[in-house]
C-alpha cells in the first residue's frame, strides 16, 4: 500500500496542478498567447498526435544514445584517472573547466561541426552526459576508505581488482547521481539543439510554432517533452533501483 501511495501521490500532484492552471485562465480569462489552458493544450496534443508522437521519439532516441555514448566515455574516463595520477592531474583542470560552461554555448560549434542532422544532437547529449558522470564518478571512486584499500593491497589485490571488488561498488550512487542529473541536461541540450537547427524533433517543432505564433503548439510540445522526460527519467530511476539497491 505504501508503494502504491507513493507511485499515486505525483500523479494527483499534476492533476491539481492542471486543475487550479485550468481554473486560473477561466476566472482570469487569460488569452491563448498569454496562457492557454490544459483542456485547449491537450486537445492541440490529441490533433496533432502524429506529429508530436514522431518528433519526441526522435529528440528520445538521441537523448537515449547520446546518454548511454556520454556514460562510457565519462565513467571509462574516472576509472582511467583514478588509476593513473597524471592522467587525474591533467584531464581534471580541462573537465572542471568545460564543465563550468553551460552546454547549450557549444551548439553552434556542433551544428558547424556535425551539421543539423542527429549526429549534432547525439554528439550534444554525449557531452552533457559526459562530464556529470566523469566528476560524480572520480568523487566516487576516491571514496572509498584508505584502510580498505591497504587492507586488499596488503593481501596481494592488484590495484584494478581493488577498483572493481572496492572502490566501484561504493562509487555506485555517485555514479548514478551523475547519471540522473546528465539525462536532465541531456534532455535539455537536445532540445535547445534542435530549437538551433535540426530537421525534425520536438525542439523544432517548439521552434516552428513559436515562430508562427501558435502557442497552443507550444505549449503541447512542452508538455509533450516533460512526458517523455519524465519516461526516461523512471526507466533511470528504476536501473537506480536495482544496482544501489542498499540506499
Amino acid at each position: 500500500m505504501t508503494r502504491f501511495k507513493k507511485a499515486l501521490m505525483p500523479a494527483i500532484s499534476v492533476l491539481l496542478l492542471f486543475v487550479v492552471w485550468q481554473l486560473a485562465v477561466l476566472m482570469f480569462k487569460l488569452p491563448t498567447y498569454i496562457l492557454p489552458g490544459p483542456v485547449e493544450i491537450f486537445g492541440g496534443i490529441w490533433d496533432q498526435s502524429d506529429k508530436l508522437g514522431s518528433n519526441i521519439t526522435v529528440t528520445l532516441g538521441n537523448t537515449l544514445i547520446g546518454f548511454v555514448i556520454g556514460t562510457a566515455i565519462g565513467l571509462g574516463l574516472a576509472v582511467v584517472m583514478v588509476l593513473s595520477g597524471w592522467i587525474y592531474d591533467f584531464v581534471m583542470p580541462v573537465a572542471v573547466a568545460i564543465s563550468s560552461v553551460p552546454t547549450a554555448a557549444f551548439v553552434p560549434l556542433a551544428l558547424i561541426w556535425f551539421g543539423m542532422g542527429d549526429e549534432s544532437k547525439i554528439a550534444m547529449a554525449a557531452l552533457a552526459v559526459s562530464f556529470a558522470v566523469l566528476l560524480n564518478a572520480v568523487t566516487g571512486l576516491q571514496s572509498s576508505p584508505r584502510d580498505q584499500v591497504n587492507l586488499l593491497r596488503s593481501f596481494g589485490a592488484s590495484r584494478f581488482k581493488v577498483l572493481l571488488k572496492l572502490q566501484l561498488p561504493a562509487a555506485m550512487p555517485s555514479i548514478m547521481t551523475g547519471m540522473r542529473v546528465g539525462l536532465s541536461r541531456a534532455t535539455i541540450t537536445v532540445i535547445v539543439t534542435e530549437m538551433l537547427g535540426a530537421y525534425s524533433g520536438i525542439g523544432q517543432v517548439i521552434y516552428q510554432a513559436t515562430s508562427v505564433v501558435d502557442y497552443v503548439t507550444v505549449w503541447a510540445a512542452v508538455l509533450v517533452a516533460s512526458a517523455g522526460s519524465l519516461v526516461l527519467y523512471g526507466l533511470l530511476a528504476a536501473l537506480d533501483a536495482r544496482l544501489v539497491w542498499w540506499r
